[in-house]
């Protein structure tokens, strides 16, 4: 009973944390109105979830079902951090990670509106704690949200230099200017050679 319940719970939280971010962020519902109606489905394949995000006139309304959307997504926890990345995305339909049926446009479009709010933190704070208090609070919290982008930079750069310098997992792009350039010499001497052979006879 309560894991049938459990995905009315995610929609229903989900559905109101959207409101509140919605709500404090001035020009979000005018970025809403260019996706009104328009449904994107999304699908975790561990937990076989299938939720359905629907662009209201001032909100996002999540719920399941298995009618046709304008775009559904399929993929796994593991991919979903590199939604973000343009880039990566042939890469993960490749792998089969990242399963596309319909409009890629209207995944972006969800993903812009999601990625842009910008919520006033500071404002929703100084009704609880006055404005004063509040402008610190926020000078404090965008302080440490450059502080934790800063150091997640400095972790990937450095699991990146492992891979190519301690593990040898990735060549750098050097050695692949290398590489190709040892190519390119090899099959210039081959056709070189080839040249010098007598023709054959009949």
């Amino acid at each position: 009973m309560l894991t049938a319940l459990l995905p009315q719970l995610l929609c229903a939280s989900a559905e109101r944390l959207c409101q509140s971010l919605i709500s404090l962020d001035n020009g979000a519902t005018e970025r809403l109105k260019k996706l009104q109606g328009k449904q994107l489905a999304f699908t975790l394949r561990e937990f076989n979830l299938r939720l359905v995000l629907t662009a209201g006139a001032d909100r996002l309304l999540f719920n399941q079902h298995n009618e046709v959307v304008d775009c559904a997504i399929s993929t796994d926890l593991a991919s979903l951090r590199q939604l973000r990345d343009a880039s990566q995305l042939t890469r993960l339909i490749k792998a089969d990670a990242l399963q596309i049926d319909g409009d890629i446009q209207v995944a972006q479009q969800y993903s812009y509106f999601l990625q842009s709010l910008n919520p006033d933190w500071q404002e929703a704070l100084s009704g609880y704690v006055g404005d004063a208090m509040a402008h610190k609070i926020a000078i404090s919290i965008s302080q440490l949200q450059c502080y934790l982008q800063q150091k997640t930079r400095m972790l990937e750069q450095s699991v990146t230099m492992l891979a190519q310098d301690e593990l040898l997992l990735s060549p750098a792009s050097l050695e692949l200017q290398q590489f190709s350039q040892d190519v390119s010499d090899l099959s210039a001497r081959v056709d070189r050679l080839l040249a010098r052979l007598p023709g054959d006879k009949e």
